[in-house]
């Protein structure tokens, strides 16, 4: 068994079905599902990457449940998280007005943690609802760390959101960028 040198808790937040259980096994399995079912609670995901100065790192993916009665729980898993992503349906504007409560939750315990905006499904593009203008001027107003309109179904930016949060969360931790570059 390969030993991490790193281990990171990424936290993946957002509404119910805006595809963060179809972003999670993308990134770890490499494969779209349709068929997911509803997170009750928490579901946690492993996926070990490598930096090029030969470290491993291991990232602890929390998905956490979208849905009303699960969020009074949600508390309990955004404790030291080292990093997020914020998730909205590019296609549910309905979506896009719940994230400053997600937020909220998000950065409970650490008001300085980086999140990553992800606007999902961006493979049905005749059907996108939210403005990449309204998407950063959120990102910019919420001191947050970025924005990438992605899609699990075709893995559009998929590795390249999470290599990004991985550079910050490492930087954050006070490792140096040079000898901690992401290899996948």
């Amino acid at each position: 068994m390969i030993q991490s040198d790193l281990k990171f808790k990424i936290i993946t937040a957002g509404d119910a079905s805006v595809g963060k259980t179809t972003l999670l096994r993308r990134y770890v399995d490499g494969k779209f599902s349709f068929d997911t079912l509803m997170t009750v609670g928490v579901d946690i995901l492993h996926k070990m990457i490598l930096l090029e100065d030969g470290n491993v790192c291991s990232l602890q993916l929390w998905d956490l449940g979208g849905q009303q009665m699960f969020r009074s729980m949600l508390d309990s898993f955004v404790g030291g998280a080292s990093g997020g992503f914020l998730m909205f349906d590019l296609t549910k504007h309905s979506s896009f007005e719940n994230i400053p409560e997600w937020v909220t939750i998000m950065r409970k315990y650490d008001n300085t943690l980086p999140i990553i905006l992800l606007g999902s499904k961006y493979d049905l593009k005749d059907s996108i609802a939210i403005s990449d203008e309204n998407a950063i001027e959120f990102v910019e107003k919420h001191n947050m760390s970025g924005y990438f309109k992605t899609s699990s179904k075709t893995g559009y930016n998929v590795n390249e959101a999470f290599e990004k949060l991985t550079k910050i969360v490492v930087h954050i931790k006070g490792l140096s960028r040079e000898n901690h570059s992401i290899k996948f």
